[in-house]
Order: structure tokens, then sequence, then C-alpha cells
């Protein structure tokens, strides 16, 4: 944080993180289109073997498959809280400082203390 005249700096609204009811409104809206894209899948797999289009089996294993792949990603997905922004505040306080180049001393040369 920068200083103004000896006080803090106020914080920039724009660095805030989401409030946790946006987060879990989000977080339902993608487990909720996951879940309608694995009906989808239901439906594509239902039609292809109904309608006998060529190759209809090979299609349907490939909508199955989908359909058991999408809960598990969408409950993955929905789990999974958004990654935390690193501030510039905590990014100072965890830095270390570099190392300084120290210089070797010269071949024969004594080094008293």
């Amino acid at each position: 944080m920068s200083t103004i005249r000896g006080k803090r700096a106020p914080v920039v609204i724009t660095e805030a993180e989401e409030s946790p009811q946006a987060q879990l409104r989000s977080r339902q809206r993608k487990y909720l289109t996951m879940m309608g894209l694995r009906l989808v899948c239901l439906a594509v797999a239902t039609l292809l073997v109904g309608l006998k289009v060529p190759h209809a089996l090979a299609w349907a294993a490939a909508a199955i498959a989908a359909m058991v792949a999408l809960p598990w990603m969408a409950v993955l997905i929905a789990n999974d809280r958004p990654p935390k922004k690193s501030s510039t505040f905590s990014a100072k306080l965890h830095r270390r400082p570099a190392p300084e180049a120290r210089e070797l001393p010269a071949a024969g040369k004594v080094i008293d203390e």
C-alpha cells in the first residue's frame, strides 16, 4: 500500500473478491448447464439408436461416455472456488530479499576477522 501524507491509501474496491452468494450462484449455473448438457447427450444417444443412423452405436457410445463423465466434472467444477487474487500487499509481505552477491577473496589473500 502506498501512503498519502503519512496515512494509508484506501483499498481499491475493484480488488475485492466476489461475495460468497455471487460465487455460489455462478457455481450453480455451471452445474446446471453441465447437467443440461448431460440430458442433451441422453436425447442424442436415444435418437441415434432409434433412427438407425450409420455408425449409431459408436456415436451413442460417445454420448453415453459424455453422460458418465459430465456429472463427475460438474461436481468438481461446482465445488471449486475461484482462485484468490494476489494483492500487492501480500506479495510485498512474502517476498524475500535477493541475496547480495559476495566477492570471493583472490587466490593467496588472507582474510583477518
